[in-house]
């Protein structure tokens, strides 16, 4: 069973890559959603630096592991603001283009939570060959892809990206919410490549109906069987409290939530990734990484705001604390 002491024992013994994006979110309080030709009053929240890419950096970034960080930063108002923040994070993109501004998002929160997003895409739905040659290709290295580039116009370039590497390397995809929106040909082309792929309860279920023509009920431990079966492709079902479950065909598992009490889970799966990157970059078992993506993301939901992803330290303690609870 993993502990807080083993967070020692982190890392960085096999390169990582995270390809991915850096965007703003702008996040304003609506009394209600406009309508055509209306003009509503909003009331600004604030303007924070996200992106899936961007969390799972952060959150390797703070539990010491290194990465290189390809995040498009283009010209224009937000790239400015996404530059100035990489820079208070520490964090270094190594992929600088011209051809554009960087993303950014409109959250728009109603009254009961709900938000409704309003995105524009950059340059880091802009993805082309010579720029993601560009990259240092080490062997052994692990690659991080998250669906939002893949379902992209540019998921074409990407997966050609991956299919004509010269040097090994193993492959991790978080779809996320854009999972149904790959076409069949793409997936099917990315399952070639045997990606450990990571998925919540919903992007688990779709999975399930859509990919497995299953009808039968939902069952996650059958879920990662038939998964192996069909694909020989390695899977990691994100339960949220109930845990997180595991199978690489060598080994299957289920590793049980940190309990704590959720605040915001923004931001939870990309750490939740960023911790699971982290434990295989220094060479853990899938088992132990699951359990480490665990720990990250239950502080992470503990806390407010998108950009939490603790520190090593930080997560020693609150890890501590919340065995002692139990």
């Amino acid at each position: 069973m993993l502990m807080p002491k083993d967070l020692t024992r982190l890392a960085g013994h096999l390169p990582v890559c995270v390809v991915g994006a850096a965007v703003v979110d702008v996040i304003a309080d609506a009394y209600s959603l406009p309508h055509r030709g209306s003009d509503i009053e909003l009331h600004q929240q604030g303007v924070n630096v996200g992106g899936c890419a961007l969390n799972v950096a952060i959150a390797l970034h703070r539990l010491g592991i290194p990465s290189v960080n390809a995040l498009p930063l283009g010209n224009g108002i937000w790239a400015g603001i996404v530059r100035q923040k990489l820079a208070e994070y520490g964090i270094h993109s190594v992929l600088e283009t011209a051809s554009g501004d960087n993303g950014w998002c409109l959250a728009l929160v109603e009254p009961d939570g709900e938000r409704t997003f309003l995105s524009v895409s950059g340059v880091e739905n802009q993805w082309d060959a010579v720029l993601l040659d560009a990259l240092p290709q080490p062997e052994n290295r692990w690659i991080y892809l998250s669906g939002y580039q893949l379902a992209s116009h540019s998921g074409e370039v990407l997966i050609q990206w991956l299919e004509r590497q010269a040097t090994p390397y193993q492959l991790l995809v978080d779809f996320g919410p854009r999972l149904a929106d790959i076409s069949d040909a793409h997936f099917t082309r990315i399952m070639a490549l045997n990606p450990l792929i990571t998925v919540n309860r919903q992007e688990a279920e779709l999975l399930w109906q859509e990919r497995l023509g299953a009808t039968d009920v939902f069952d996650a431990h059958a879920l990662l069987t038939r998964w192996q079966q069909r694909f020989g492709s390695a899977m990691v079902v994100r339960l949220d409290s109930d845990g997180a479950g595991y199978h690489d065909g060598e080994t299957q598992g289920w590793q049980p939530a940190l309990a704590t009490t959720v605040v915001d889970t923004i931001g939870a799966g990309d750490s939740h990734a960023g911790g699971l990157l982290a434990g295989l970059a220094s060479g853990w078992s899938l088992a132990d990484s699951v359990a480490l993506g665990n720990a990250v993301a239950s502080f992470v939901v503990s806390q407010r705001g998108g950009d939490c992803a603790p520190d090593r330290a930080t997560l020693t303690t609150y890890w501590q604390q919340r065995l002692t609870q139990q």
